[in-house]
């Protein structure tokens, strides 16, 4: 480039009055003006649009902030400027600052996830994992701040740069939400409303402290291993159903998958018990049973439901049956530790301690021998 073109260009760039920044992206947070040797001319135009703000940094110290609008650049409206520059008596042209124009709209549908899985310990299923993902939006709040604390020198600040620091900050408060949560497992896909509004006020501090505001986030998913959903259906299943009455239908399913296999000895030894059971029944329709006498033994009466009390939170509730005791205990309003009382007992006595409540605790114990 020769003498007179490198003057030209000067010349140019020096007497530019107007500055402006027409985004032609959709992903650019913050756009620097460029101009020759970042010389701005005495009285020129500053046009900020709206969804805009233009900030003036002097050697790297930040200035002025513009909102929407149209400035004429003078003393008057560079107040900042002007004691950082120490002009006392108005300035001449040109002067030099850097100005970033900074993208306040709102971006949305921003996507995150967890690249690894979350460890949870959790008491029916000891240490498991989950993962997790969802949408978030974000709006610069405070220009200044966002481009002291993470823009810096770059030119181009674009949406990607800033989301990969986001995303990582989302996982990590993610990760104690979910840990401090202490839910049972499958009430984290229940309650993802919940839990997203308790992770955007947990984030949006850290937001805050580098001039972002955390607009909406959003838990979309919350999955687990296959092997692990299966023991939580079964869990819940076996909480609900009638364990003798399981344990009937299974037995008749296997009765029927193993007459169904004709060719084999166990089908045919199965086809010939199920026979015998069919002639026995078929022989009780054939001849009942004879009448009792009016000697016969009268059954004693039904005994009466028992009545349970129990301690919630310092005071006395109940008294409620066996089934509604059964249902707060799987419920977690209560535990092995609640004391509980019943008509026989002479003081309150933990739950797990009363015989017949040991079976919530799972597992099954046969009574002790007689005479042993």
């Amino acid at each position: 480039m020769g003498l007179f073109d490198e003057i030209k260009k000067k010349l140019s760039h020096e007497f530019i009055d107007i500055v402006e920044w027409l985004d032609q992206s959709n992903d650019t947070l913050v756009h620097r003006f460029e101009r020759y040797q970042n010389e701005i001319k005495n009285g020129a135009k500053l046009v900020v649009r709206e969804g805009q703000q233009a900030v003036f940094v002097n050697e790297g110290q930040l200035a002025d902030v513009f909102g929407p609008g149209t400035y004429e650049l003078t003393t008057k409206n560079l107040p900042v400027l002007t004691t950082l520059k120490g002009w006392k008596y108005g300035f001449n042209s040109p002067f030099k600052a850097e100005v970033y124009f900074v993208n306040t709209r709102l971006f949305t549908d921003e996507k995150w996830g967890t690249k690894n899985p979350v460890m949870l310990s959790d008491e029916r299923f000891g240490l498991t994992e989950i993962r997790a993902f969802g949408t978030y939006s974000f709006r610069i709040s405070d220009p200044g701040k966002f481009v002291v604390n993470v823009v810096g020198t770059d030119g181009n600040f674009t949406n990607y740069e800033v989301n990969e620091h986001l995303k990582s900050l989302i996982v990590t408060r993610f990760t104690d939400t979910v840990g401090e949560a202490n839910l049972p497992l499958e009430l984290y896909a229940a309650n993802t409303s919940e839990l997203s509004e308790t992770c955007r006020e947990v984030m949006s501090p850290e937001f805050g402290r580098v001039g972002i505001e955390l607009e909406k986030f959003y838990i979309e998913n919350v999955s687990m291993p296959e092997e692990l959903k299966k023991e939580i259906f079964e869990y819940s299943r076996l909480d609900k159903l009638d364990l003798s009455r399981l344990a009937q239908f299974k037995a008749a399913k296997a009765m029927e998958a193993a007459a169904s296999n004709e060719g084999g000895t166990a089908g045919a030894g199965m086809g010939m018990g199920m026979g015998f059971v069919l002639a026995q029944q078929m022989g009780q329709m054939m001849h009942p049973p004879a009448a009792a006498g009016p000697a016969a033994a009268v059954p004693p009466p039904i005994p009466a439901a028992v009545a349970y009390y129990y301690a919630l939170g310092g005071q006395q509730q109940g008294p409620v049956p066996f089934e509604r005791l059964k249902e707060l205990f799987a419920a977690r309003t209560i535990n092995r530790d609640t004391l509980v009382w019943k008509q026989g007992l002479e003081a309150w006595t933990p739950l797990q301690e009363i015989p017949e409540l040991k079976s919530f605790l799972g597992g099954s114990m046969p009574p002790p021998l007689p005479g042993a």
